[in-house]
């Protein structure tokens, strides 16, 4: 799963969460009511939903931290190209 979620064995509850994550991660001025929708159809509820947003926004806020300063990613974790 670290290398690509895409290809995990992963319940469609998972799988919905990865791709609302994923969008809100690459795209957050694209997320629509219908993303959250999604998260719905999957069996989420309004605050497992809200719990979805601030794991995500959190990791978003310490990615960009580390990225500032320069911390290298954990030895496992591919480089990106600068």
């Amino acid at each position: 799963m670290i290398r690509d979620w895409r290809t995990a064995p992963l319940s469609p509850r998972r799988r919905a969460i990865c791709d609302y994550a994923v969008k809100l991660t690459h795209t957050p001025a694209k997320m629509t009511e219908a993303d959250v929708q999604g998260l719905r159809d999957a069996g989420l509820d309004d605050k497992e939903i809200l719990s979805v947003i601030h794991v995500a926004g959190y990791f978003n806020y310490l990615n960009r931290l580390a990225d500032a300063v320069g911390i290298d990613p954990e030895p496992f974790m591919p480089r990106r190209n600068p």
